[in-house]
């Protein structure tokens, strides 16, 4: 068991005034390069595992993904972790010239390659949203043998299942509702892991933000999330698979 602390999205209040920020002001505290601040992190400590709270892979390159990742895990000597998912919104998509109509394949595709890519330095893989790679060599390695790679996930039940089936580690983003309406999500994800891996290892497991009294989060009915299931039994799912767009919660 490991404890530590982790903070997303929260909003503190200025110790000085006691004041909370406007979001003009929240807009301008962001910064995006996270692998640069892990990397000043890494240098400044020696034990703290250090991961991103989501990566948007969607609308990033895997390849490049990997390299800064690896990148940081050599500094870290080891203690580099990357958290994938697919974002919650697909305004920056039109940035990189990507559509939002593709949101769940590139997700799929994209994933895909950087599991390829933590396996193997020469990968020989084509693609739909970015060139094919022959066997080119992918540097820099990480300290580690197998980078640990996370789904973030919200309360898409697809997504519980793809990570359980893939043998992926959960994070799992609560930012708002209770922990209760995650139990049958959380219960999918083990039992696809149990189905196709043989184990439910629930140190996998780790959550993001909490419950807020009063604040019931959206619901996925028991119906969608019994289909996800059904629909998944009878084959060994891939990272390709794209849920239903009535299952997205």
């Amino acid at each position: 068991m490991e404890i530590g602390i982790d903070s997303f999205a929260a909003i503190l209040p200025d110790p000085q005034t006691g004041k909370l920020p406007t979001a003009t002001e929240r807009m301008a505290n962001l910064i995006e390069e996270v692998e640069v601040i892990l990397a000043a992190a890494a240098a400044r400590t020696s034990q703290i595992r250090l991961a991103s709270a989501v990566t948007i892979i969607s609308a990033a390159d895997p390849v490049r993904v990997f390299q800064e990742f690896a990148t940081l895990d050599l500094i870290a000597k080891g203690r580099a972790e990357i958290v994938v998912g697919r974002g919650s919104f697909a305004e920056a998509f039109p940035l990189f010239g990507l559509a939002a109509r593709d949101y769940g394949d590139l997700f799929a595709e994209k994933l895909d390659l950087l599991l390829k890519l933590r396996e193997a330095t020469h990968v020989k893989w084509k693609g739909r949203f970015r060139p094919a790679l022959d066997l080119q060599g992918i540097y820099p390695r990480p300290h580690q043998a197998r980078l640990p790679i996370w789904i973030g996930v919200g309360g898409t039940p697809d997504s519980f299942i793809r990570a359980g089936t893939l043998g992926l580690p959960l994070m799992i983003a609560i930012i708002g509702g209770t922990f209760e309406r995650f139990r049958p999500l959380v219960d999918m994800y083990r039992e696809a892991a149990r189905a196709w891996l043989g184990t439910a290892d629930t140190s996998a497991i780790r959550q993001h933000g909490g419950p807020r009294r009063g604040l019931p989060g959206r619901q996925s009915g028991n119906s969608c999330r019994k289909d996800a299931l059904r629909e998944r039994s009878a084959r060994r799912p891939s990272a390709h698979h794209v849920p239903d767009e009535h299952c997205i919660s």
